[in-house]
């Protein structure tokens, strides 16, 4: 995080703020820092991650794809894999980020 403060300060308090949705989640959720971002695991497997660029924060869900998502905001067409794009505090409610961390990790097991 203190690298991401001196590279980008205006993403941290966005990063912060969506890393605790992860956290508080599910109490078993682990972080890390791989592929150039913030990832979280359960149970050892990856449910999603959060990686910084130059114009927006992407929220990646593994299994992304099974997300029930009838307003059409998770983005992506891989086998699996589905993101958010965030560009301002105010898109985490808004593209409704908690539900979709909340579902990144009510069935992982069953993915």
């Amino acid at each position: 995080m203190e690298d991401l403060q001196t590279v980008s300060p205006d993403k941290v308090e966005i990063i912060m703020s969506i890393r605790k949705i992860f956290l508080t989640a599910n109490k078993n959720l682990t972080e890390d820092i791989k592929y150039g971002g913030l990832v979280f695991n359960l149970s050892d497997v990856l449910v999603g991650g959060i990686f910084p660029y130059k114009a927006h924060i992407s929220i990646e869900f593994s299994n992304g794809v099974e997300f029930p998502d009838p307003s059409g905001i998770l983005e992506g067409n891989g086998k699996k894999r589905r993101h958010i794009k965030i560009v301002k505090n105010k898109d985490i409610n808004d593209k409704n980020v908690k539900a979709f961390v909340a579902e990144s990790v009510k069935n992982q097991g069953n993915y």
